[in-house]
């Protein structure tokens, strides 16, 4: 494990620089559905559904094939795939070809990638970050996701105001480029491979075990069915906050990125407040109660009309994306210091399999429910799917614990 702080901050910037890009991305993908092609709720879900399908197909085994290949190349080789498929839709934009179709294909061929990159990063950080530090590291990495996506949805509103929906994504296309070119500055990183003489298992072997590690986790299981609640909201606010906005709200699309940066407020807040929340209740208690905090903002978030609307949508998403991080960082950090070193990158494909399989799911039912009880009655609704991830957790081991690593991993868990 490297202990000097360079390759960390490489690592950081290459994941600052490429969620720059992917926030503003995020606004400027669905307002050229609804302002440029004039969709409506179904083709904003399928849009939005789009975003997180590859990990209902891919997510299980992307663990198994991660973990044999070098990680630093297989990061690299995803942003460049990110890179060409957003590219391709402002060329075909400008031949006057662009449709929904070349949008939702733009965002599976973004979504493949981001599959193998996540895996492949997440596996990555434990081997350039001590373990006594991966606490204080993932809070900062998702302290400047969350500063993304704060600065991200405002630059993304004011692009789309001067420049169009569709110029607006040449910024996601600069911002995979630099960041291939940050990693490729890395020291190459292999999962550990079988010993001398071993027989390498099989794919549906390493799939497996993978899988019946997280399931079968008195921690780790109950964790991941947090955050599949919580996902599922996510994917019912991608589905539906740009049409909400644009349509319930009458906001232009500079304010749709200024509201929408709101989520970046309370997560960066949040993503601070983190480490201090630790140390002082310890991570399985605040992994207890912050679903609750989301609960209170997601049920504020569809209130109002008019100025009121924009005011109740701004701090609802604060209040939510502040709730998802805690929850988020300390579950990651107990999945990369419980997992066996090599399994972890089929425990992260496992969870984020299992987890993000929600978005999709969320995200295609919000558009159909819309489309006949209105998007402002789906949003109000999805605000109590957050409730059973307290349920959850509550009914687990963590309530017996003060932090999620006083727990040691059953010894049968680990495959010989």
């Amino acid at each position: 494990m490297a202990t000097s702080a360079r390759p960390f901050w490489t690592y950081w910037a290459a994941s600052t620089t490429s969620g720059v890009g992917t926030a503003v991305t995020a606004v400027a993908l669905p307002l050229t559905a609804v302002t440029v092609l004039d969709a409506g709720p179904v083709e904003t879900g399928v849009l939005a559904a789009s975003s997180y399908l590859a990990w209902v197909v891919l997510g299980l085994p992307a663990g198994a094939i991660v973990h044999r290949l070098p990680l630093r190349a297989t990061q690299v080789v995803a942003d460049l795939v990110r890179a060409a498929a957003v590219l391709a839709l402002p060329l075909v934009w400008w031949l006057g070809e662009l449709s929904l179709t070349h949008l939702v294909l733009a965002a599976l061929a973004v979504n493949i990638a981001e599959v193998f990159f996540f895996t492949a990063n997440t596996t990555f950080l434990p081997t350039v970050v001590p373990q006594h530090e991966l606490t204080s590291r993932n809070s900062l990495v998702s302290g400047t996701q969350a500063a993304t996506q704060l600065g991200g949805p405002s630059v993304a509103g004011l692009l789309v105001q001067a420049v169009g929906a569709v110029p607006a994504l040449l910024v996601d296309v600069a911002s995979y480029v630099a960041s291939a070119l940050l990693l490729r500055r890395l020291p190459e990183r292999r999962e550990p491979a079988p010993g001398d003489g071993e027989t390498r298992p099989g794919m549906g072997r390493m799939i497996a075990e993978g899988w019946r590690f997280v399931v079968r986790h008195p921690v780790m299981a109950p964790a991941t069915w947090w955050a599949c609640a919580v996902n599922l909201v996510c994917g019912v606010q991608a589905g539906l906050f740009a049409l909400y906005l644009v349509r319930d709200l009458d906001a232009p699309p500079a304010m749709v990125g200024v509201l929408l940066a709101a989520d970046g407020v309370g997560s960066l807040l949040a993503a601070a407040a983190t480490p201090w929340l630790v140390r002082r209740f310890g991570s399985a208690r605040v992994l207890l109660v912050d679903g609750l905090f989301g609960f209170a903002g997601a049920l504020l978030i569809p209130l109002g009309a008019g100025t009121l609307g924009w005011l109740c949508f701004a701090l609802g998403t604060l209040v939510f994306g502040a709730s998802v991080v805690p929850g988020s960082v300390v579950t990651r950090t107990y999945r990369q210091v419980a997992s066996p070193p090599a399994l972890l990158s089929r425990v992260m494909a496992t969870v984020r399999f299992v987890s993000w399989s929600m978005i999709p799911l969320g995200s295609l039912a919000a558009g159909v429910l819309a489309a006949h009880v209105g998007s402002r009655a789906v949003l109000l609704g999805s605000a109590f799917v957050l409730l059973l991830g307290p349920l959850i957790v509550g009914l687990s081991p963590v309530r017996r614990l003060r932090d999620l690593e006083d727990f040691e991993t059953p010894a049968e868990l680990v495959p010989a």
